[in-house]
């Protein structure tokens, strides 16, 4: 039996596409071939993603390919996935979730309390700016985006004194010991550190070839999380984070809606059996709505 998995060019998406690709061949003895795939997301390099369209733009032409049956599964970090699978697709398994948090670079290993006023700190995401700004307003928050090594390049290069990355991406990518300090502090984006495995519906043996991959845990957090994103219909233009914590048999789930420049920040916590994980995440995504941030859809969609 052959399996074909659809996954971006870039070295940290090869990293976890030859991740599943390894686990597949050891286990099952399948010949695995790896399909690679340039998203939009890929070539635009210049522009914020939340002005081109969101992370979903890391996945479509993955996803096309997956309904076309050009490949058999794809490879995604969760994070990039959107809420809204398309039709005749399914999300087979969710990976063990890697450390979720984010973590700062530095030039001279400052932590971000020590960083010097002004200091240019780059980062592509919304929610790691916000969260960045409410603590250091005094700080020169600005885009960055490109693959891991590009990023780390720049920050060495002085064009940054100091970046935000996935804990996860980076640890992956061998830049560990590069790491200043751990953003523990930060709420995480949704399913960061974990890996989406995509599938056809219906497509019984692949499903049964990937879920020995599917971590329950991983999963129910994933599916807190993304329920919490879903009913906030938020995409990349609105600063979003969700983080979910299983302990025995209950979900608990800390989130955060906030305006662009952080000073309308509204952030709530709920809890429930694993059981209710989506309607635990539902129910704190409508409290915070109800607590403003409908207002602050409305500021950032209609402004």
């Amino acid at each position: 039996m052959k399996l074909r998995i659809g996954t971006r060019k870039s070295k940290l998406a090869l990293w976890q596409a030859n991740f599943v690709k390894d686990f597949l061949e050891r286990k099952w003895g399948v010949q695995v071939d790896l399909v690679k795939i340039t998203t939009t997301g890929d070539k635009i390099l210049d522009s914020p993603l939340a002005k081109i369209g969101g992370k979903g733009l890391f996945v479509k032409e993955i996803e096309q390919a997956l309904m076309e049956g050009k490949i058999d599964l794809a490879v995604h970090s969760l994070k990039d996935v959107p809420m809204v699978i398309p039709e005749g697709l399914t999300l087979g398994a969710v990976t063990e979730r890697e450390n979720p948090y984010d973590v700062l670079l530095s030039r001279n290993r400052e932590r971000l309390s020590e960083l010097p006023e002004g200091a240019k700190v780059g980062t592509s995401s919304l929610r790691r700016q916000v969260q960045i700004k409410r603590l250091r307003r005094d700080l020169r928050v600005e885009v960055l985006r490109g693959n891991v090594d590009t990023r780390v390049r720049k920050l060495k290069e002085g064009q940054y004194e100091a970046i935000v990355l996935a804990y996860a991406a980076v640890k992956r990518m061998g830049y560990e010991e590069e790491i200043a300090e751990v953003l523990d502090y930060f709420i995480p984006a949704v399913g960061q550190g974990s890996l989406a495995i995509e599938i056809r519906k219906g497509d019984d043996e692949t499903y049964r070839l990937i879920e020995p991959l599917n971590h329950k845990e991983s999963y129910i957090r994933a599916e807190c999380e993304r329920a919490f994103l879903r009913k906030l219909e938020g995409g990349c233009q609105v600063p979003i984070g969700a983080f979910a914590v299983v302990e025995g048999n209950t979900v608990s789930i800390r989130g955060f809606i906030s305006d662009l420049e952080g000073l309308k920040f509204i952030e709530g916590e709920e809890r429930g059996s694993c059981e209710e994980a989506r309607e635990v995440g539902e129910r704190l995504a409508k409290n915070l709505l109800d607590r403003g941030g409908k207002e602050i859809l409305e500021e950032i969609y209609g402004g």
